[in-house]
């Protein structure tokens, strides 16, 4: 009889990891492929969380995950129009629920809010999926993010020796730039969160020839890409990684933090610098900052709605920073949610930093954890400039990474390293610890 144990849910997830990395990485609204992701992910979601499982999720993350969805499904809830009065512009109050009634809803573009409502709980369900695995499921999904993260590079190399600027139309619902993605920084934001991963798989799996070429692969695309940013956080997050997934004390584990906090603000501010002032002085992300916190200032109570950035944004524009162009993201995630979340979702993502770094504590002896950890952190320190995760390919990404730091099957098997085992020997009773010799 063979009892080994079950390994489709495995290559279920994996599939899903790896066909949003190849065509997610557009950033408008209404793809179909942003569509099939999610159809895929909340199905094979489904599939896995209907089997038994040992592994258990983190309480902390589960209510978070639960406020979260029940804060978007509140902004398509048909309220009185009276709850609105005094906390909102008058332009603002939102679609009636039905004509010459006094219900409206928090959300100003309810088709919008609900397509951020299904993209939510692709990435809610994926996570929750993943955190079911048993640990060597979980550390098997790596190839397949690897083989997306490939993907992506060879198209950018590819796109990168024929010209500087080449643009692929056609093949995919929006134009390919960079990669497989839309945006160059996007493209850029998913290397740079692999190199975690590539240097875990050189120093703790034996690859490390593979690890270095894969490291050096990772730079010089990092470089041909164009993006001085990404170059910046690239070597950042290499120096990191080596010395973060090395330190093995408390002592220098807190060194390494340090470390991290202050390359963090160099790194926020190198990019801002770079961005901002070579793409335009006089319109570009401080402007975007600035008129984002006009508009969160007149909707704090309840925001203007998951998805509704480009409906509400214009109406707090200066009119001499109105062009031909328009703003469509705050190029801020954190501003841009706390405008169309409003408070509620300023204090989840508050509650969500504080579970993370609470995480760090726990996980700083698993490198495998401790990489997912720094690809995160980058991840979040990218988007004070940007809006990756609104690419479902970097979504899902997050999601797994996530699942990783919080998965708590790796605590429950470095505890079982620990444990004393008893060995007889000579006649005589000898305990220690697994994996030494008596």
């Amino acid at each position: 009889m063979n009892d080994r144990p079950s390994e489709w849910d495995k290559y279920l997830l994996g599939s899903v990891l790896f066909v949003s990395l190849l065509i997610g990485g557009g950033t408008a609204g209404g793809l179909y492929t942003d569509s099939a992701i999610e159809v895929a992910a909340i199905l094979s979601a489904a599939a896995v969380l209907s089997q038994t499982s040992g592994q258990r999720s983190p309480h902390s993350v589960l209510w978070l995950l639960v406020f979260a969805t029940a804060l978007v499904i509140l902004q398509i809830v048909p309220l009185p129009k009276a709850m609105f009065r005094g906390v909102r512009p008058e332009l603002l109050l939102g679609d009636p629920w039905i004509r010459e009634t006094q219900f409206r809803f928090i959300s100003v573009g309810v088709g919008r809010t609900i397509e951020c409502l299904l993209y939510l709980l692709a990435a809610v369900a994926f996570f929750l999926a993943v955190l079911r695995l048993r640990v060597e499921q979980v550390s098997a999904l790596l190839p397949f993010f690897f083989i997306g993260v490939i993907c992506n590079g060879l198209a950018g190399a590819i796109q990168y020796s024929l010209s500087d600027n080449v643009a692929i139309v056609g093949l995919l619902p929006f134009t390919i730039n960079a990669g497989l993605f839309a945006n160059v920084n996007h493209f850029s934001a998913l290397l740079f969160v692999s190199i975690p991963f590539v240097v875990y798989y050189g120093l703790f799996r034996g690859h490390l020839v593979a690890g270095s070429v894969g490291l050096t692969m990772l730079l010089l695309l990092l470089l041909a890409a164009g993006s001085r940013a990404g170059v910046l956080i690239g070597l950042a997050i290499t120096v990191l990684s080596i010395v973060f997934l090395s330190a093995r004390s408390r002592a220098s584990g807190l060194s390494i933090l340090l470390i991290f906090v202050a390359l963090s603000v160099y790194t926020i501010g190198a990019w801002t610098k770079i961005d901002a002032d070579v793409i335009d002085p006089g319109f570009g992300r401080g402007e975007f900052a600035r008129t984002t916190i006009d508009g969160i200032k007149e909707n704090w109570p309840t925001g203007v709605g998951f998805g509704n950035f480009q409906r509400a944004y214009p109406i707090y524009e200066k009119r001499n920073m109105i062009f031909r162009q328009y703003v469509n993201h705050a190029h801020n995630e954190y501003l841009e949610i706390a405008f169309e979340g409003g408070v509620p979702a300023i204090v989840l993502m508050i509650g969500y930093f504080v579970v993370l770094f609470t995480a760090l504590a726990k996980i700083r002896r698993d490198p495998l954890q401790k990489a997912a950890f720094l690809s995160v952190s980058f991840l979040l320190i990218h988007s004070l400039v940007d809006y990756p995760l609104r690419t479902a390919a970097l979504a899902m990404t997050f999601a797994y990474m996530n699942a990783i730091i919080f998965h708590k099957g790796f605590a429950e098997r470095l505890a079982q390293k620990n444990e004393l085992i008893e060995i007889d020997h000579n006649g005589d009773k000898l305990f220690v610890p697994v994996g030494t010799s008596p």
